[in-house]
């Protein structure tokens, strides 16, 4: 046998390829950047933009860009009954929410997932620049010929002819290989176009002022009986959602005049922004959001997140809140229209606004200030009916706005705004809490509540104006959704000190009393005013929601159960605890009822074992085909939208196979001495001092010279039909090459089917299991080979023991 090189210390190798490891199966693995692979398109990963402009040229191919790749979240419909059972009173889950790391075990992506992306990224070129917490977004940067390869859409100039300006885009979907098709969620970064703008609005004769004008916080918080709450925020934080910054000295000039004192507000830098230094235009947007805050909640703690304003630093910034899991509430006062968003990018914003609803924090979005044709000042324009996203988003609560009259410090009258935004959601559907509304149709509608937004009925807001500070009178959306954030910060004081959970996702409760007979008492019903297409009417409507809040009245309704709940009564009868076995058909009918006559139910359910559906009269059918157990949940509405719901187990254990369980390989550690019944090529079978065995002395030691040389170990063996089957086996790679090119790989196969690949990037100190399926070979003689090809130059090193292909 030639002499080896000795192996380099591994600390700066790459983390092993762990997705293959115990109980990952070999469709997950990562594909070789040089392997020929099918691939899939990711949906909705073309900025709409791209129809409506004007094409110029591929970007130059060394220009650097930044993505983001977000992972899917697991056990969605486990999460979906979870989110609903937290919200709901009366249920077990009730107000006890989940840590970021209760979060993460349960529904984020794995590390495995996280790992398999990351070298995917790697073997492309790409550098992997972090990891969010959550593990929901790899970001990684590399040049656009790169991004390309990667992700098989060119990157071109485009010129937006109505706006007269030039970006970037991917000209067709993002692809990636089919092995990472249950991984990856989407990319976002790939574009340019789409920004995040202020839900701020301004007299037409706004100048600033030396003395405030404008409503000050004795005026809004008596008007909306806020200071009758009986709170301040102590002990609460607020985060403010930012892509600009504020000058600190503004705010204290705020505090001052209305005599108002608390924590001092402080930054908190998302991928490196920080704006503070030399804030840009939308510092009065920052400035204003304090301002309401401070003027409702006075004593609650402000974070203000400030991230790059890109599609991939709002993705970052929804990941960095919910994993900081700092605060109760989040205020968002910018956003962009539906219909020039990527449906991939609030996909996986969306996510993280579902932990967010998990771990029990509250989000109040601005609905926009375009009325019911949020794109009026993008490319979409203003023919198009469109909302605001985040605020569209079913784990927010949409806030519009309103015309507020006053007779001092107390309520006088209330109009709608005619360009608070409102309408329909294309891009959500029809939440399950989202009833007693009069609007048809399966999407969401905005917004939830609202308050004072017109500026001519404006706020008092200190800020920096063209050449220097001054009072200034602020409007929009934008400041009624810090009132409603610092409302709920007087709640979660309120609830924490009476011995109860935080608002957390605040529809469902909002919904519940706006449905209760404590409607009248809880909230201002707004009756007159309209956005371009909906009128404002009795109860719900899509300017106003439900209305603005009577907030003492609102807080003890929601101490109290909710409200008392008025209307339709759908009851579901929950079925005992269900067991069945794979390939077993099953049908079980759910029944309900409804206190109305007249009424037909429609049934839908969450959490159904893979294989099983539900008709809408309520008869679950089907075949089992995995063996899980978890939580059905089985959602009965009638044709007004009232609704009822119960849960049950079900648990699905695996058909018997009839199969001997046996480990089939022979001379699995090389023990022996000798390769028999394996066949290697010369030299593998190996218990030098070179390279230690996982156990005992021996083991397969697959290249290492150092120069062009191929190595295999083989063997054959029959897998009984019926049977499941697993090849398992330790690896160590050790290498002597640099970087995050793939020149030496290991393959491993079942006959011609590629199991696994690995390479020199995947060198690691010491040993790792790695574990792939073979029960699709059941009933087939299977030669296991193992080839290792090592290129000219640098050892790598790869040592295989303790192989096993059980069988059970």
């Amino acid at each position: 046998m030639r002499p080896r090189s000795l192996a380099l210390a591994s600390a700066l190798a790459v983390l092993p390829l762990t997705v293959v490891s115990l109980g990952v199966t070999a469709a997950q693995a990562a594909p070789s950047p040089n392997a020929a692979t099918s691939r899939v398109s990711l949906p909705n990963t073309v900025t709409p933009a791209v129809a409506r402009s004007q094409k110029q040229a591929a970007l130059p191919a060394a220009q650097q860009l930044s993505v983001a790749v977000s992972l899917k979240l697991r056990n969605t419909a486990e999460l979906d009954a979870f989110l609903k059972a937290v919200s709901t009173r009366g249920t077990a889950e009730f107000g006890h929410y989940l840590t970021p790391a209760q979060f993460n075990a349960r529904f984020g992506p794995t590390q495995a997932d996280v790992e398999q992306v990351r070298t995917y990224l790697a073997a492309q070129g790409l550098t992997v620049a972090s990891v969010s917490a959550n593990r929901q977004v790899v970001n990684a940067h590399g040049t656009a010929a790169q991004i390309t390869k990667a992700f098989g859409a060119q990157e071109s100039t485009y010129v937006d002819p109505l706006h007269n300006r030039t970006f970037f885009a991917n000209d067709a979907a993002a692809t990636v290989p089919a092995a990472l098709a249950d991984v990856v969620q989407g990319v976002t970064g790939l574009t340019n176009y789409t920004v995040r703008t202020t839900r701020i609005a301004k007299p037409n004769n706004s100048v600033p002022h030396a003395t405030p004008s404008g409503f000050g916080p004795s005026q809004y918080d008596g008007a909306y009986n806020l200071n009758k709450v009986g709170t301040n925020g102590t002990g609460v934080k607020i985060a403010l959602w930012e892509f600009d910054g504020y000058t600190a000295s503004n705010l204290t000039t705020y505090d001052s005049q209305f005599g108002l004192s608390g924590p001092a507000v402080s930054t908190v830098s998302v991928d490196g922004a920080n704006y503070n230094s030399a804030p840009g235009q939308g510092q009065g947007e920052v400035e204003l959001d304090s301002e309401i805050v401070r003027g409702v909640a006075p004593k609650a703690t402000q974070l203000v997140y400030e991230a790059p304003n890109t599609d991939q630093g709002e993705l970052d910034m929804a990941a960095q809140i919910v994993s900081d899991n700092q605060v109760s509430v989040v205020s968002i006062s910018w956003g962009s229209c539906e219909p020039d968003t990527t449906a991939a990018s609030m996909t996986a914003v969306n996510n993280s606004f579902k932990q967010a609803a998990a771990q029990g924090i509250s989000i109040f979005s601005a609905s926009g200030d375009d009325g019911s044709r949020d794109c009026t000042r993008s490319t979409s324009g203003a023919n198009v009916k469109a909302v605001d996203f985040p605020a569209s988003s079913p784990y927010n609560t949409g806030v519009g706005g309103t015309n507020l009259s006053v007779s001092g410090t107390s309520y006088s009258s209330e109009s709608a705004w005619s360009t608070a935004g409102g309408g329909v959601s294309t891009q959500f559907a029809k939440p399950s809490w989202q009833t007693g509304t009069g609007v048809t149709g399966t999407m969401r509608t905005v917004p939830d509540v609202s308050s004072n937004a017109d500026p001519q009925s404006g706020f008092a807001i200190y800020t920096q104006g063209t050449s220097a500070a001054g009072w200034q009178v602020y409007g929009g959306t934008s400041a009624a959704a810090p009132l409603w954030s610092g409302y709920a910060a007087l709640y979660n004081q309120k609830a924490s000190a009476a011995g109860q959970a935080n608002l957390g996702e605040a529809n469902p409760k909002l919904y519940s009393v706006a449905n209760s007979a404590s409607y009248k008492n809880t909230f201002h019903d707004v009756t007159s005013g309209a956005n371009q297409d909906f009128s404002t009417k009795s109860g719900y409507d899509q300017v106003t929601g439900w209305g603005t809040p009577v907030a003492d009245s609102l807080a003890t309704a929601l101490l109290n159960s909710g409200g008392t709940q008025t209307g339709n009564t759908v009851t579901v009868t929950a079925p005992a605890n269900q067991t069945g076995v794979t390939g077993t058909a099953v049908s079980l009918q759910v029944k309900g009822s409804d206190s109305a006559t007249g009424q037909t139910l429609s049934y839908s359910a969450t959490g159904l074992p893979a294989g099983l559906s539900i008709s809408s009269t309520g008869l679950i059918s089907g075949t089992p085909t995995t063996a899980a157990s978890g939580t059905v949940t089985v959602t009965a509405t009638d044709t007004t939208g009232a609704t009822g719901s119960a849960s049950f187990t079900w648990t699905v254990t695996a058909a018997s196979t009839g199969c001997t369980p046996a480990q089939l390989l022979g001379n699995a550690g090389f023990e022996t001495g000798t390769a028999a019944p394996w066949t290697t090529s010369s030299g593998v079978v190996d218990n030098s001092s070179g390279e230690a065995a996982h156990s005992g002395s021996w083991k397969a030691w697959l290249n290492g010279y150092g120069s062009a040389h191929t190595d295999t170990v083989s063997q054959t063996v029959s897998i009984p039909a019926g049977c499941k089957a697993s090849l398992s086996f330790w690896l160590h790679i050790d290498t002597a090459e640099t970087g995050t090119t793939a020149y030496d790989k290991l393959t491993v196969q079942a006959n011609s089917t590629t199991l696994a690949t690995y390479s020199n990037v995947n060198a690691a100190t010491g040993f790792a299991q790695k574990t792939v399926d073979l029960s699709s070979f059941a009933g087939q003689t299977v030669t296991v080979k193992f080839t290792g090809v090592e290129d000219s130059s640098l050892q790598t090193s790869f040592v295989i023991d303790d192989t096993a292909l059980n069988v059970s």
